[in-house]
């Protein structure tokens, strides 16, 4: 018998954003990374944001748009955190796992 996994999307969209957030208090903040952890911290937390909407939709099509906003964020998310990884190269431990959920979330 094959199990089956169910994903709670709004739950790990949360965990995701709860993540990116103490990542980005454990940064020094400067003049270059503050504006990146700040559009990051935008980014990840929205994707969230726009499945909780999504899940609340009116109409099929305004389900579609939310879920295509949430692509989107978690694809700008994606940026943020390779632009961080260059940046704190003794860090990419830690961002390579939130590198790839946020590819998943983008999925």
């Amino acid at each position: 018998m094959t199990k089956i996994t169910i994903y709670d999307l709004e739950e790990r969209t949360t965990v995701f954003s709860k993540k990116v957030l103490l990542f980005c208090k454990s940064l020094p903040q400067d003049a270059v990374t503050k504006p990146l952890l700040s559009q990051l911290v935008r980014s990840c937390t929205s994707i969230g944001a726009n499945y909780m909407e999504a899940n609340g939709a009116s109409s099929k099509k305004d389900f579609a748009n939310k879920v295509f906003i949430c692509k989107k964020e978690a694809k700008e998310t994606m940026y943020w955190l390779h632009l961080l990884g260059e940046l704190f190269k003794d860090k990419r431990e830690e961002i390579i796992p939130l590198y790839r959920e946020s590819e998943l979330i983008n999925i």
